[in-house]
This record gives structure tokens, sequence and C-alpha cells, in this order.
């Protein structure tokens, strides 16, 4: 029989680190907005984030993805670190020795606590070398431009290329294959290395769906 004791010995079982109303703190009044570890987080308002695509079109307008995307890689390597090093601290152990559910669910919490929406990941065509991430009500897609053909998250795809990139410890690439702007259930991104993915450019081009593209850059592995 386990006795109340021996309960009390046991270290406390450490709950969501990424609970909002525990990892969001500081004076709202002032607008100052810290996480539980003291460091600064920046509020980005929609009219704001409109605002940079705006901007962007108008002073350098078709390499707009391109720029967000490599400022999306910077934030992605930064994002990683105080990610491992938050999640690590907290549960005692490195995120390596983590079980995959775990990892998952911490990095669940941190995406919706820092408001930008829901992830999810597809290990379902690991084998062939890729990982799909899916995400919904992105504030990336909310404030980019509607209907213009292309998906539009490329400050996201950045971040996540970045992110999993420093995670696997390979040269990840990062192409984004459905989009919310384009009326989308949710935005589909597929990572892998630069030359399996690199395909996946040109079919989006052509206008085939997300199915379509994984299908044919699972054949190319196989053929």
């Amino acid at each position: 029989m386990i006795s109340v004791a021996d309960l009390l010995k046991e270290p406390v079982i450490p709950g969501n680190y990424y609970a909002a109303d525990a990892y969001v703190q500081g004076d709202f009044e002032t607008g100052l907005i810290e996480n539980r570890k003291g460091a600064r987080l920046i509020a980005l308002p929609d009219i704001l984030l409109q605002a940079i695509y705006a901007g962007l079109d108008q002073e350098v307008g078709q390499a707009t993805g391109v720029v967000l995307f490599n400022c999306g890689r910077w934030w992605g390597k930064n994002f990683y670190r105080r990610f491992v090093a938050e999640v690590s601290e907290y549960y005692r152990r490195p995120l390596a020795e983590m079980e995959m559910v775990e990892f998952l669910q911490c990095l669940k919490e941190c995406w919706k606590t820092h408001g930008w929406g829901t992830i999810d990941l597809d290990v379902g065509f690991y084998q062939q070398g890729f990982l799909v991430v899916k995400t919904w009500d992105s504030p990336f897609a909310a404030a980019a431009p509607k209907n213009t053909g292309q998906p539009q998250c490329a400050a996201e795809a950045g971040i996540l290329e970045a992110f999993f990139s420093q995670l696997t410890g390979r040269d990840l690439h990062c192409v984004q294959t459905a989009c919310e702007t384009l009326g989308a259930a949710n935005n589909l991104f597929v990572l892998g290395l630069r030359e399996r993915v690199e395909p996946a450019k040109a079919w989006l081009q052509e206008g085939q769906d997300h199915d379509t593209i994984m299908e044919r850059l699972c054949r190319t592995q196989v053929a």
C-alpha cells in the first residue's frame, strides 16, 4: 500500500507550462507583457499585420513572400531556442528524451498561447521523408491578402522550416501547399530535404491540390 508520507516525498508533477493564465504575465495597463520567465512578449494587432503585408507589397511587390519567409526563419530559430530551454527546464529532462505525445502537446499549447492559432503534425509520410504540419485560425492568413492564387503564410513557413531543421538536425525546407486565404479548411506545410520538396512549388503553380502534391512527392521517392 502507498502511504501518504511516500506521496508527499514525490516531486510535484508539472502541469501545462504554456497555460495562458500562468504563462502570459505583466502590467497590461502600461502595455508590458512578459512570459513566466520574465522575457518580453510582443502583441501584434491584426491591423499591424495587415499593414505589414500592405507595406511590403508596396515596397517590394512580388518579393514580399521571400522577405516574410526569411523573417520567419530568423523568428523560428529564436523561437526554437526559447522553446527548448523553457520546456527542458520545466519538465526536468532534455527535449530529446520526451515522448512524441509530450512534445506535441507542448508545441500545441505553446502555439495557441502565443496567439498563432492551432497546430498539429501529420507523420503519415515519415517513411517517405516528409512531415506535414497543419495549422488553423492563423493570424498570418487572416491578415494576408485573399484570393491571390498562391498560399500567403510565408512567415509561418519560415518559422516551421527553422524550428524543425534545428529539432531534427537536418537542413529542411518548407513549402505551403494549402492556405486559408484560398478557402482551404486549414493551412498545410510540407517539410523535407530541399531537393525532395522543391518540385512541390512547380505543382502549386500548376494549381495542384495538397493531396495530389503529396502523392507525386511520395511517388518520386519510390522511383
